[in-house]
């Protein structure tokens, strides 16, 4: 309680919108499922650092509902260990970037830092981040995570980072909602053509089908149905050549709004990723398309019945990846490494502080965790649980490389403007071609 009443509690909107993740450089495409476990084959004990005092800082992004359990993690480490104090900082996503890079150029990032898929690369190879592979089986105890969820943190052979937890994509909706627009049901392994149509159904019922797709993320998931990549393998230019594709899949999207299937950019714009104030929450929207890890936090706003539907296809085996909902990283000009490295592991392997987490930040990447919390779920976090294992065959992680958030930047502002009707999708494709790939080959 101690440390609850130094922080200024700031406000905070839920993130709603899905984070990047695309395909390229640094790439781990074998499936996850089914890979072995790193060795040792049996967890130990964290190692035993000094009895020293020592302060930890730790920065995070996130709603309310993470910054209370990440709160009450940190009071039970601080009971366990009395000699370690913890001083959390916290923000919403975008202010937390924004804060974060002062930081890196000063030196004086926090000792352990939430990092995104979309970041960890450059902080990574800009020497921010530890390579935390010494730590492996030694403070951190790997010995029931899936190799292939922790690789997604390494980087150059080097582990930058440890996974929180895994997501796969899907669209989150109101069945009764669905209803309503004369569909009984999202069909198994329907395509883009039915969600279109049942969309145009929505729009006839009053009701949106969603809030669009975030660009990045969506459409490196309809390259993969293509067998391409928004990157290509070394991340030196984009990994598609015919921009008809991009033609497709943003035509598609600006024609839903256009439509009027879809709310319009300047309602979109106008919500800046506040859940209470979707379409989902008011009613006036059938569903959301956005990462697993998202949906409990969604289902106590909405406060109604929901389900979790895969991704349209054809090839959606093909489209889905598996990627780790965020990582800890330590940084490299903390000098308490290896007691950061030990909050890591208590993160990670403690029975405890999992019941409170409850896989908010994506299922957990220890098996026996995964286990021993899932009798502690919620009906909407078993629902998330039992989605991800039911996807988990199918997919493959992967990290973007570094340049990919300017990369994005500029996807996503081509893409409201394509939503704007500024911009037709054809000359969008040329010049994020152009753009993407000086933006790429310079780094």
């Amino acid at each position: 309680m101690r440390l609850k009443k130094r922080i200024a509690l700031l406000a905070i909107p839920l993130l709603l919108s899905v984070l990047s993740g695309c395909g390229g450089g640094n790439n781990n495409d074998a499936a996850a499922t089914n890979a072995p476990t790193n060795s040792p084959s049996e967890s130990k004990p964290a190692a035993t650092t000094s009895a020293e005092p020592v302060t930890l800082r730790i920065a995070w992004w996130g709603g309310d509902t993470r910054h209370s359990y990440t709160q009450q993690v940190i009071d039970m480490y601080e009971a366990k260990y009395p000699n370690v104090t913890i001083e959390p900082e916290y923000a919403s996503f975008d202010d937390y970037w924004k804060k974060l890079a002062p930081q890196a150029a000063a030196n004086r990032l926090p000792d352990i830092v939430q990092m995104d898929i979309s970041y960890i690369n450059q902080y990574g190879s800009n020497g921010q981040l530890e390579d935390m592979k010494p730590y492996l089986n030694s403070q951190i105890q790997i010995g029931d995570v899936n190799e292939n969820v922790l690789s997604t943190g390494v980087i150059n052979e080097k582990q930058f980072g440890i996974p929180l937890g895994v997501n796969v994509l899907g669209f989150q909706y109101d069945p009764e909602l669905l209803k309503k627009a004369g569909v009984d049901s999202i069909p198994d392994n329907w395509t883009w053509d039915q969600y279109k149509e049942i969309a145009m159904k929505g729009k006839s019922a009053g009701l949106y089908m969603d809030s669009s797709m975030a660009a990045d993320v969506f459409f490196n998931y309809y390259l993969r149905t293509k067998g391409l990549a928004l990157y290509n393998n070394d991340g030196s230019a984009l990994g598609y050549e015919d921009d008809a594709l991009f033609t497709d899949f943003f035509g598609m999207l600006s024609g839903l709004i256009k439509d009027g299937a879809v709310p319009s950019q300047d309602k979109l714009s106008q919500n800046k990723g506040v859940i209470e104030e979707s379409d989902i929450v008011k009613g006036t929207g059938i569903g959301i398309w956005q990462w697993s890890n998202q949906y409990v936090a969604l289902q106590i706003a909405v406060n109604r019945s929901m389900a979790l539907a895969q991704m349209p296809g054809p090839d959606m085996s093909k489209g889905l990846y598996m990627q780790p909902s965020m990582y800890w990283s330590i940084t490299s000009n903390s000098k308490v490494k290896e007691e950061a490295a030990k909050f890591v592991d208590f993160w990670i392997n403690d029975p405890e502080a999992n019941n409170l987490i409850k896989g908010e930040r994506g299922v957990p990447i220890s098996s026996k965790i995964k286990e021993s919390v899932s009798s502690q779920l919620s009906d909407s976090g078993k629902q998330v649980f039992k989605f991800v294992a039911d996807m988990e065959p199918t997919t493959s992680p992967m990290s973007p490389p570094v340049g990919s958030p300017e990369v994005v930047a500029l996807l996503t502002d081509l893409a409201e403007q394509m939503n704007f009707g500024k911009i037709e999708p054809a000359a969008a494709a040329t010049q994020f071609r152009k753009e993407a790939n000086s933006i790429l080959s310079s780094r």
